[in-house]
């Protein structure tokens, strides 16, 4: 019979080959899936994995969704790395679109183009003034950051029903809930004409780079991860517990205000009750399927967009609804958490069980 043995160390091949072999697992459970809803696996594969990529415009699509999960998951990363475990970054997300929406609203059509980095700036500083909520209780109170980001999400939630329903309405928008459309300064400048793909892939790229350089080049990234990994170890080094909370907590609550205002002002145009999609929530899943690794997110982060994109195609295409974006994102996490478990065991053949 087979039984988990514990390695002498974990094992770093298992911990790059995780993921890959999570993959596969989905893959083959999802060609399960499509086979008892009486769809054909071939054209239910096809539509996840092939027609995101097929050409120019479906790979801009496939960039407009991967921006804010590599952005979101990036800020994740941090925080996780710190063990600190803000599951609210929806939460964050949302008042970063809220904060440069408002921005943006201010503007019309005279107003500069460089309009659009004050945006990005609000969006960046109101997702860090709702994730200081989070730091604040915790460090104060020693609150619990799981259950305080998460419960905030659904405040900030409210927060956006209420404006958009209310005093941000549109007042020519024939009673619909949604703020007027944003002035075209405002607009995140596209990459190319006719493709929705805008600077944000620039700007995501240029983070993975300053991100991978913080967290494995820098003292201050050095003491982050020590602090999560050894707590003791960390303040007998004098490194602050304090410090790396607020640290941690406000530049993950940054990256999903950043990433909130780029949706906000550029596939959106303008802020409606549905501007939560759930990216906040699987960036939690690209964070962990790209290892906490910067590059490692981008990978992670196209995957789960071809998840998304899939996911929609599923419902216009062959009939299946568009919750099947859910169940492939939570079949990949349940895999990878299964074959996580390799990492720090192995599989022995014991022979026989005896009768």
């Amino acid at each position: 019979m087979f039984k988990l043995e514990a390695r002498p160390q974990p094992s770093q091949v298992m911990s790059l080959a995780s993921p890959l072999i999570a993959l596969a697992l989905t893959v083959l459970i999802g060609i399960a899936l499509f086979a008892l809803l009486g769809k054909d696996p071939a054209k239910g594969l096809q539509v996840f994995f092939v027609e995101p990529v097929k050409n120019a415009r479906a790979l801009s699509e496939l960039a407009v969704k991967a921006v804010p999960l590599v952005l979101i998951a990036l800020g994740l990363a941090v925080c996780f790395r710190s063990n600190l475990w803000n599951i609210g970054a929806e939460g964050q997300f949302i008042l970063g679109a809220l904060a440069g929406g408002w921005v943006a609203l201010q503007a019309d059509a005279q107003s500069s183009r460089w309009i659009v980095v004050a945006i990005l700036a609000a969006g960046v500083l109101g997702g860090m003034a709702w994730a200081a909520i989070t730091a604040l209780l915790r460090d104060r109170f020693n609150a619990s950051e799981i259950l305080v980001s998460l419960m905030l999400v659904y405040v900030a939630e409210m927060v956006l029903s209420y404006l958009v329903y209310g005093p941000w309405k549109d007042p020519q928008g024939f009673n619909f809930p949604q703020t007027i459309t944003f002035a075209a300064p405002t607009k995140i400048p596209r990459l190319f004409d006719g493709m929705r793909a805008n600077v944000g892939v620039l700007i995501a790229l240029a983070l993975v780079a300053v991100f991978t350089a913080f967290l494995f080049r820098t003292y201050r990234g050095f003491a982050l991860q020590v602090g999560g990994l050894a707590p003791a170890a960390a303040r007998y080094a004098g490194f602050s517990s304090r410090g790396a909370l607020w640290t941690a907590l406000l530049v993950s609550g940054g990256m999903a205000g950043l990433a909130g205002a780029l949706e906000a002002a550029g596939p959106l145009g303008q802020l409606t009750p549905y501007v939560p999609v759930g990216y906040g929530f699987a960036a939690i899943i690209v964070a962990f399927v790209g290892r906490l690794h910067p590059v490692g997110i981008v990978f992670s982060a196209v995957l789960m967009s071809m998840f998304y994109i899939g996911g929609e195609l599923a419902q216009s295409r062959l009939g299946l609804p568009k919750a099947l974006t859910g169940v492939f994102q939570g079949l990949l996490l349940f895999t990878l958490l299964a074959c996580d478990t390799l990492i720090a065991y192995r599989i022995r053949w014991t022979g026989s069980a005896k009768p």
